[in-house]
């Protein structure tokens, strides 16, 4: 069957699967093995990251492996294709092999699949029957796994930032504020930032904006300038809304520390870090901005580090449409020089999402290796995302692309990777490799166990509330409520609400910034009591609540605060792992 007998009909294919059917009508060069010959432009000598068999004619090669170079996993990717062919499993299998070669990875679990990859796959038929095809001597196995969840309401250690590190751009993406709103935003968090009014939450940063549009605050709003008062009203208003969804469970302290997911075991195999999204569908621009913030994160701390032969980490950016939907240009330029810029400090990402086009073209351009599973053409517009997604492809002397993309099966893909000399292998139509570990949602007692024993747990499982700017202006007024005549009038205190005590070092003044913290004075006593003393320092000092607290002293001073590409806050060095 020819290439046009297709075109006209499907004549003796009915019965057939898609990639039979392809199989049928595909032209293949005039070569002894064209699998070998695409196989051979895959081939490194460097370590590699195995994907599966290169497929000619609907059948696998299993001497034909495709391959890409650990080295060249800092240059990014994608992962795209419809619902239900294959992504998840995909990622799966590229974590599981970057964790056994020392990488850590961090992964999003939007539907709660990836819970499994810390225990031993099932064997079954069909992965027998799959790793057979392709060649793959396949061993269950698990990998070391810590789970994360945003804010306190999943299985995972609760993920937390402060509104002053999230920063005003990443704010207005998630509020969806217009540009001029957008600029008044940043101006109140450089107020704050002056001021040494710490922004650890909402409430924080509803107070600022209530104090500045206040007769309290008129003086330093006119000082400002480009803040009126109906634009501090529509960002006062939407924070509420925003408060109201549940959003503000996910901004106070402790702060997650990103370095968290750059750790590996005492055997050198990389952790798998795993972020619960339980109700994505509910939030989706709060999550996708989330993930985009711990990007920026690790962009601002990591130094510089140049081309490595494999990388620090592999960030998946999962339902990456969602960050970009309805985004500024301002925020697409930000995003792009990010990724572009964040290859050298070692770290690798991957967005994953439906269509190429969910992804805009200054960041697609830098994603050196794709994964296409396929897609399904049951409209004109999705005929035209199918033949934008062939224009990006390297031209293929074997596969006939417009053709096999929507015939592709599943657990299939065309891949084209970065050679160790940046240049583009040809398009392989994959037959993917089975995961190791379970391909399906880790029982729930099994987890909570693994949580509950976790560092992280101990680290991040209990929120604290320390003083910051809500408590700061509502000691200035003596109680009265914050902003008594702010915009909108919410967030206030009752009437007679009893004042803030003052905070440590501020010598009953209310409104003074909190000063650097001085180690205590050592007590005179014996020798076993000193021991017992420095113990309980020691604990101290080594609290989650001291270490948010030494975080954030920059901050509060309005000295040590820089604000970077997003916006979001550069703070003093943190832990490192």
């Amino acid at each position: 069957m020819t290439a046009g007998t297709l075109a006209g009909g499907r004549t003796g294919c009915a019965s057939r699967s898609p990639s039979a059917a392809y199989a049928a009508h595909v032209t293949t060069p005039n070569t002894t093995s064209p699998a070998d010959t695409i196989a051979a432009a895959y081939a490194t000598p460097e370590p590699a990251l195995v994907l599966g068999a290169v497929v000619v004619d609907g059948t696998a090669s299993p001497t034909s492996p495709v391959q890409v170079p650990l080295s060249m996993l800092n240059r990014h990717g994608l992962v795209a294709g419809a619902t239900g062919t294959g992504k998840t499993k995909t990622l799966q299998v590229m974590s599981e092999q970057l964790s056994a070669a020392g990488v850590p990875v961090f992964l999003a679990d939007v539907k709660g699949d990836l819970s499994g990859i810390v225990a031993p796959g099932q064997p079954s038929d069909r992965i027998t029957r799959r790793a057979a095809e392709i060649g793959d001597d396949w061993q269950p196995a698990g990998f070391p796994v810590q789970f994360l969840s945003l804010g306190d309401d999943g299985r995972g250690a609760p993920v937390r930032t402060t509104i002053t590190s999230f920063g005003p751009q990443l704010l207005a993406k998630v509020l969806g504020l217009n540009d001029v709103q957008g600029s008044s935003l940043s101006l109140v968090f450089h107020y704050a930032d002056n001021a040494g009014l710490p922004l650890l939450d909402l409430k924080d940063l509803r107070a600022v904006i209530q104090h500045l549009t206040s007769d309290a605050g008129s003086a330093e709003l006119e000082q400002l300038g480009g803040l009126s008062t109906a634009t501090a009203g529509v960002i006062l208003r939407e924070l509420i809304g925003f408060a109201d969804s549940g959003a503000d469970k996910f901004f106070g302290e402790p702060e997650l520390d990103t370095a968290e997911l750059l750790t590996t075991t005492q055997d050198g195999k990389g952790i798998v870090t795993v972020l619960e999204l339980i109700g994505v569908q509910e939030q989706p621009a709060l999550f996708s901005t989330f993930l985009m913030w711990m990007l920026a994160d690790l962009f601002h701390d990591l130094p510089e580090v140049g081309d490595l032969d494999k990388p620090k980490l592999v960030f998946f950016f999962d339902e990456a449409h969602l960050l970009f939907d309805g985004a500024s240009k301002e925020f697409l330029a930000s995003v792009a020089q990010t990724v572009r810029l964040i290859r050298s400090k070692g770290v690798g990402v991957f967005f994953v999402t439906q269509l190429p086009t969910d992804v805009p073209r200054e960041v697609l351009a830098q994603l050196g290796n794709r994964v296409q599973h396929a897609l399904r053409v049951f409209t004109p517009e999705d005929a035209k995302a199918l033949a934008s997604t062939v224009s990006t492809f390297p031209r293929s002397k074997v596969y006939d692309l417009a053709e096999l993309l929507p015939a592709l099966g599943i657990g299939e893909a065309l891949v084209t990777v970065l050679r160790e000399n940046g240049a583009p292998t040809p398009v392989a139509w994959t037959r993917l490799r089975p995961p190791r570990s379970l391909m399906a949602q880790l029982d729930a007692a099994e987890q909570s166990r693994l949580v509950a024993a976790s560092p992280l747990m101990a680290e991040y499982g209990q929120a604290i509330d320390r003083e910051s700017a809500y408590e700061r202006l509502l000691g200035r007024v003596g109680g009265g409520g914050v902003g008594g005549g702010g915009v909108g009038g919410a967030g206030t205190e009752p009437a007679g609400a009893a004042p803030a005590a003052p905070g440590p070092h501020e010598a009953g003044n209310p409104g003074a910034m909190t000063p650097p913290m001085q180690p205590p004075p050592k007590p005179a006593a014996s020798d076993d009591h000193e021991s017992g003393v420095g113990d309980k320092v020691g604990e101290v000092l080594g609290s989650p609540a001291f270490r948010a607290f030494s975080r954030s002293v920059g901050s509060a001073l309005g000295r040590e605060i820089t604000r970077s590409l997003f916006g979001t806050a550069r703070r003093s060095p943190r832990r490192r792992r």
